[in-house]
């Protein structure tokens, strides 16, 4: 088994030291999706949830969540982003997420793009859980990520 890097010489956890990586630009995409009934479905399209422009709302939270990581996963460290994107694609049956986190730095953004997709799909479901209860979020997972000693990287 190789060395884990969130722990040190005694087991105990401890952030990376990045201080010897160079840096390179390095960027992230990841997704998400949300079912929900049509109802649901055609007050998100429309702009008819009470509560305001759901996917509006839900871009700014997962870009906000983005900038956050660090704060919300043990032993990330918190990161000077230059790009973050969220975009939503309509389907059938719910929404997907799409989320880019970029930068330049000595350290990838794969859990940041990850983030943003997760918050902004709970966004979405915080928003319109009036209209539908049932909603289910699912697939979140990284798409592609680039940049660093590790290079380049694509889910199959």
């Amino acid at each position: 088994m190789t060395k884990l890097t969130h722990l040190d010489e005694a087991g105990n956890a401890a952030m990376v030291d990045i201080s010897a990586k160079d840096d390179t630009v390095r960027e992230a995409n990841a997704e998400g999706r949300i079912t929900m009934s049509a109802e649901a479905l055609a007050a998100i399209r429309e702009g008819a949830v009470k509560k305001g422009d759901v996917l509006a709302t839900a871009r700014i939270a997962g870009i906000m969540a983005a900038k956050k990581t660090s704060e919300l996963i043990p032993l990330c460290h918190p990161l000077a982003l230059s790009k973050v994107a969220v975009d939503f694609e309509f389907e059938d049956e719910g929404i997907r997420v799409t989320a880019i986190a970029r930068l330049t730095g000595q350290t990838g953004v794969e859990m940041e793009a990850m983030t943003a997709a997760s918050v902004a799909l709970l966004t979405i479901y915080d928003m319109a859980k009036a209209l539908d209860k049932r909603m289910v979020i699912s697939g979140v997972r990284l798409l592609s990520k680039s940049g660093g000693k590790s290079g380049d990287w694509r889910a199959g």
